[in-house]
């Protein structure tokens, strides 16, 4: 991966890299989530031109369905997304954690009993690296073991050792040329823990790295220190991947530490439940003080929500569980996401970020949804 630095806010920064595949990514940079190879509510050719550089697709649930076999018949994940930027997908590290009740890890890589029909599942960092050069990404993540937080030190020491050792194995496992590979470094928050693991995967080489276990249960004052242990030690020449952050705040906060790129399923997943991302904050449309409000919901959005549909039409179609609502509120909020990254990187060449951060931090404690 080749990486251009534009512009420098401090630790904040913007680049332009292009991936061994040929795309192009701005950063900073949000990549809204296609879990199993689709957008929840919407078509990729529903957002705006130009808006995203990157689709995130997981490794686990495209295995289970609609399956490698399907996924490489019909074309790859590029043409089943109808999808011309790029595409990251993740190793199912994080259903380690999520799906802790029905995995089980050893030395050689973990065993799912499969959330669809109880069938088994096994994944390794040789046979994930496969999917995923078989997928078609364009860039990958390494397989690793991602704890709960809080943990203990021994829990946090054996999911360094191990993805450390995934990732060794990993390495040796790639065999395409035009795919980016991207390491993990784990630690939760305790700062040796992330250093020992920063120095031990930057040294295996990879495209990039990311900053994994955190989002998983640890307070933002927590997750920060997590990012300030860990950006230190990757390379200046390498994207720094926040995994699974997506709250406005939280990624501006990144921003200033250093990081580039970010995914979650936030934006999507809290439209779905009614809360709605704004230049003010979180607006949770299914109260009652918004069922005669004829304002749009964020004046200053041009998404087709809130050019044409005021916020009382919205509310009267979540109370009601019209499917137009899921599709309008997903829109908005991907345009507020695609809105907000591209201020952040004008604010960061203008000298304005600091402003930027201060706002964004603002609205959102003072608007945090119930």
């Amino acid at each position: 991966m080749n990486i251009e630095v534009q512009d420098t806010a401090a630790a904040a920064r913007t680049l332009r890299a292009s991936t061994r595949s040929g795309r192009t990514l701005r950063t900073p940079c949000f990549a809204p989530v296609a879990t199993g190879g689709a957008l929840k509510g919407v078509l990729t050719t529903d957002l705006p031109d130009h808006a995203f550089d990157l689709l995130l697709s997981n490794t686990y649930h495209l295995l289970l369905r609609p399956g490698l076999d399907v996924i490489e018949s019909l074309g790859g994940l590029h043409r089943i997304l109808d999808w011309d930027g790029a595409i990251l997908t993740d190793s199912g590290g994080f259903q380690v954690f999520s799906l802790s009740g029905t995995r089980t890890i050893d030395n050689e890589g973990v065993s799912f009993r499969n959330h669809i029909d109880g069938g088994l599942l096994r994944m390794t960092p040789e046979s994930v690296i496969d999917a995923q050069e078989r997928f078609g990404s364009d860039i990958a993540m390494v397989l690793d073991v991602c704890p709960a937080l809080p943990a203990t030190k021994a829990e946090l020491t054996h999911a360094v050792d191990t993805s450390l050792a995934w990732a060794r194995r990993s390495a040796a496992a790639r065999t395409r040329e035009d795919m980016d590979v991207f390491g993990i470094v784990q630690g939760g928050f305790d700062t040796e823990l992330r250093q020992r693991s920063a120095l031990a995967t930057v040294e295996l080489g990879f495209d990039g790295y990311a900053i994994g276990g955190l989002s998983v249960g640890e307070t933002a004052a927590e997750m920060y220190l997590g990012i300030e242990a860990t950006v230190p030690f990757l390379p200046e020449d390498r994207l720094r991947y926040l995994m699974g952050v997506g709250r406005p705040d939280n990624i501006v906060e990144a921003v200033s530490r250093g990081v580039d790129l970010f995914d979650c399923v936030l934006p999507t997943r809290n439209a779905r439940n009614g809360k709605l991302l704004t230049r003010a904050g979180f607006l949770n449309i299914k109260r009652a003080e918004y069922r005669l409000d004829d304002q749009p919901v964020d004046a200053e959005c041009t998404c087709p929500a809130c050019t044409r549909y005021s916020r009382g039409l919205l509310r009267h179609l979540y109370k009601s569980r019209e499917l137009n609502y899921y599709h309008l509120a997903t829109l908005h909020n991907l345009w507020y996401m695609a809105d907000l990254m591209r201020d952040i990187r004008a604010a960061i060449s203008t000298g304005g970020f600091d402003d930027l951060r201060a706002e964004v931090c603002r609205r959102y404690a003072e608007t945090e949804p119930v």
